[in-house]
């Protein structure tokens, strides 16, 4: 199901992606200059992801249990929990176990300002 094909219609959001045996999948449910919404799944064998992002990322566990290091802060969380990461802190996903999350991203005008251009270089949202 193609993201327009998601507008105007209800779905199970855990539904609408598999796991995959080779990569974590990414379903973008909304892409807008100014944020994202992605449901993604995360099979056993990824391992562990590391990000930085320059804006907050709002994650929401819809399938499983997974390990969040928020700047090396341990949290476990399981279906229906959320955190949110600060913009510019490292996010660690570590995991055992294939896990679904949806990744909310909001930018705003200033997240970007003032930043030393090595950290712009980096700058990766945990969906992308």
């Amino acid at each position: 199901m193609e993201t327009t094909d998601l507008k105007s219609r209800t779905f199970i959001i855990v539904e609408i992606l598999e796991y995959n045996s080779a990569l974590p999948a990414i379903k973008t449910i909304i892409r807008k200059t100014k944020g994202n919404v992605n449901a993604v799944t995360f099979n056993s064998d990824d391992a562990f992801t590391e990000k930085i992002s320059a804006v907050d990322t709002f994650i929401q566990v819809i399938e499983g249990k997974v390990e969040i290091l928020r700047n090396d802060e341990s949290h476990w969380l399981e279906t229906g929990q959320s955190i949110i990461i600060p913009a510019r802190a490292l996010l660690i996903i570590k995991h055992d176990l294939s896990f679904k999350l949806i990744s909310t991203t909001i930018v705003r005008g200033h997240d970007y300002s003032n930043q030393d251009e090595n950290i712009k270089a980096k700058l990766i949202s945990i969906c992308e």
